[in-house]
């Protein structure tokens, strides 16, 4: 592996409200579509030697907008389980608990740090022993402590690594040493 790429679903209706969107499977909007397409003009077909693609919808239709339908659905790559906050915004959340931060409160009857953590150190080690670039297709915050987990971070310094819908990032090495790459290109549709 010389280099992984971290690609962010296009834009869906939570997103765009800034709705915690875990397992729930909605599909993308219009924009997102067109932000898919848009990953795809760039990558321009780039050819990877693995696509590993979340098994939800948005980051599915992404990965297919984007021109790769062959990708492996790689169950480890789905997005948070968000619990009793799924569908909820910060500010809603935060009305009921003030000063919640999801990075460090965590949510009620969801998933844990230390468990996304687990199935991002999974993702890696599935990527490192190919020969050739791996694109991840995701979501925000799997993607985030994906990129923690890299660097050697614990997960919750995913908070660092803003992701927008349809994000670009690459993860590599100097030297022998992670790096990041680039981080949250944005594309315009």
């Amino acid at each position: 592996m010389r280099e992984l790429w971290l690609i962010r679903h296009g834009e869906t209706e939570w997103s765009r409200s800034g709705a915690h969107t875990g397992l729930t499977d909605i599909p993308l909007t219009a924009a997102g579509r067109d932000e898919a397409a848009a990953v795809g003009r760039y990558l321009k077909a780039r050819p990877f030697a693995l696509v590993l693609t979340s098994p939800l919808q948005r980051a599915r239709e992404t990965c297919r907008l984007a021109g790769y339908e062959d990708a492996v659905v790689d169950p480890d790559l789905r997005e948070w389980d968000y619990g009793d906050y799924e569908g909820r915004t910060t500010p809603e959340i935060q009305a009921e608990r003030p000063g919640w931060s999801f990075w460090i409160d965590g949510v009620p009857n969801g998933e844990t740090a230390a468990g996304v953590a687990a199935r991002a150190e999974r993702a890696i080690a599935r990527a490192l022993p190919v020969e050739g670039d791996v694109a991840f297709f995701a979501h925000g915050h799997i993607l985030r402590v994906l990129a923690a987990r890299w660097l050697g971070l614990p997960p919750e310094d995913g908070s660092l690594f803003a992701l927008g819908t349809a994000g670009v990032s690459t993860l590599g090495y100097e030297r022998e040493t992670r790096v990041i790459i680039r981080w949250n290109l944005s594309l315009s549709a």
